[in-house]
């Protein structure tokens, strides 16, 4: 399958969750001499678990599209397209009392990005990554509509296939839930 066949079927795919969107994210962020943006689009689950506890569990589905932008002196940068969908855990307050509420989040979702070689000595190996990422930050707004929140993601194709270096990103996120 050629590349143009993987970007139409990730497109097909954030279409149909974008129509379904309860909110709106970007976010951008730095690693290993590559920044990043990303625009996503989240479908919260509707659930909470362990309601009976001070802290609750629920969570949202997050499809995302982004951008890498490697600036490595060694050369050889190469721009990745990457088409993100992950299932986001969420621990936040059983009430949310305040104008300002913390939350923390747990994720392991799929990635497909476009060029796996991203600078020279930086070869992802595979199309195919999985990316996780742990993140705290604090709902806002009188409704509590806006996110704002810190992440650490780490991709990387899980052994599938060698070499498997990996990429971590420190990113800064804003949500909007409508």
């Amino acid at each position: 399958m050629n590349h143009t066949k993987h970007i139409l079927w990730a497109l097909a795919l954030l279409s149909g969750s974008v129509c379904a969107a309860d909110g709106v994210s970007v976010e951008a962020g730095y690693g290993y001499h590559t920044t990043m943006e990303r625009l996503s689009w989240s479908r919260t689950w509707d659930r909470r678990w362990f309601t009976d506890q001070s802290w609750n569990l629920t969570g949202y589905w997050d499809v995302g599209i982004g951008r890498w932008t490697p600036h490595d002196a060694a050369g050889g940068n190469h721009d990745v397209n990457d088409f993100g969908i992950t299932p986001v855990w969420r621990l936040v307050p059983a009430q949310a009392t305040g104008t300002v509420v913390p939350f923390a989040e747990l994720a392991v979702g799929a990635h497909y990005i476009s060029d796996h070689e991203i600078y020279n000595g930086r070869n992802m190996s595979t199309h195919f990554q999985f990316g996780d990422h742990v993140g705290a930050g604090l709902s806002f707004g009188p409704q509590h509509d806006w996110d704002a929140m810190l992440r650490f993601q780490h991709l990387s194709n899980a052994g599938l296939q060698n070499p498997n270096p990996g990429m971590n990103f420190y990113q800064v996120r804003l949500t909007h839930w409508y």
